[in-house]
Parts: structure tokens; sequence; C-alpha cells
């Protein structure tokens, strides 16, 4: 085997491999953590099997998270970015022509996923009421809906309607609602939820 300069790794080169091995770990373990905790929560799944699960080191766990709560804060951020805005919003936006019709979609992709064998629920109402609204993590949940709030209000000025944090509270109520009846086992949840959300749209027109 050579030894010569061609055999021995630039600085850059190592820079490059050392970089892709990090996000290579965080996303191992981001990936495996977003399954875990969207289906069971923060208390039921212990460090040891985030570790385990994703392949590394304990030190490049800890390296990367330093608590289990910093990992379910990255969780939620993630959660936000896929779920929220990813699947949710952008979808609705893309199956109404108006913003009026975006807002009805929303149940239309709720529909959808209600009937999906994976269905997981709300994470941020999930870890707000296991954790409770005074923990870190509880408080991020509740900035988390918060957000899925700011989006429905969004909509709502853009279709012109009236006192649009007030609708936007009464129609994030629709959406928990119709998750948490979901859950129990209504599959008509989101038409339910739906029907009653056209008629929010038309008390709040100008």
């Amino acid at each position: 085997m050579s030894s010569g300069p061609e055999s021995v790794p630039s600085l850059v080169e190592t820079q490059v491999g050392a970089a892709t091995g990090h996000a290579d770990a965080v996303g191992r373990i981001l990936a495996v953590a977003y399954e875990l905790f969207s289906r069971r929560g923060v208390r039921d799944v212990g460090v040891n099997e985030l570790i385990e699960r994703s392949g590394v080191a304990k030190a490049t766990f800890y390296r990367h998270f330093p608590s289990k709560d910093a990992l379910v804060l990255a969780f939620l951020e993630q959660r936000d970015q896929q779920w929220t805005v990813n699947a949710i919003v952008s979808e609705a936006r893309r199956r109404g022509n108006t913003p009026a019709e975006q807002l009805l979609a929303i149940f239309d992709v709720f529909g959808d996923w209600f009937l999906r064998e994976d269905f997981e629920a709300c994470s941020f109402i999930n870890i707000l009421l296991e954790m409770g609204p005074a923990h870190p993590l509880g408080q991020a949940s509740i900035d988390y809906l918060a957000r899925i709030r700011g989006h429905v209000q969004g909509l709502a000025e853009e279709a012109g309607l009236a006192r649009t944090e007030d609708f936007a509270r009464s129609w994030h109520i629709l959406m928990k609602g119709s998750i948490v009846s979901a859950t129990e086992g209504d599959m008509q949840a989101a038409k339910r939820a739906q029907q009653m959300a056209a008629w929010l749209i038309e008390h709040h027109r100008n």
C-alpha cells in the first residue's frame, strides 16, 4: 500500500467526513426519536432505547443532545415542520383555491390522516397532557400549538374574515376535538368538524 501523500486524507476531506458523520448521527437519532416520541410519548421512551435504536455510542448521543428533554425539543421542532407546515398547512393550501376553501381543506387532510394505519394523533397535545403546562416540554408544546393557530389566523385574514384571533381559537378547538374523536375511533370526525367549520366561517364573514 502506498504511503505517499495521495493516501493521506486532506484537511478538507477530514472536515467533510467529520461533518458527514455528525449529520448521519444526528439524523439517525432524530429519525428514531420521531418514530418513538410520536407514537409513545416522552416518559415511555428511555435514553438507552434511543441510543440502541439509533446505533450511536452513548458519548455521541450526549454530545449532540445533552439530555432527553433536549432531544424532545428537537423532535417538536421537527414535528412542527413535517406535520404542521408540510403535511397539514401546505397540503390544505394545495387542495383549496381560495383561503376559505383552504381552511376547510384542513379537515379533508385530517380525514385522510385519520384513516391511516399509522395515525398517531397530535404530538403537541399528547406531550402537553403528559408533561403538564408547567414543564418546559409542555410549554414548548403550547408554543407550537399557538403556531398552528397562527397559520389558521393567517388564512382567516386572507379570507377577509372578522375577529380573526377569535376565529382561529374556535377553529383550533375543532381541529383538536376532531383529533381526539378520531383517536377514540370516530372515523367521521373530520367531516363532522368540517360541517361546524363551515358555519364558523359564515359567522365570521364581514
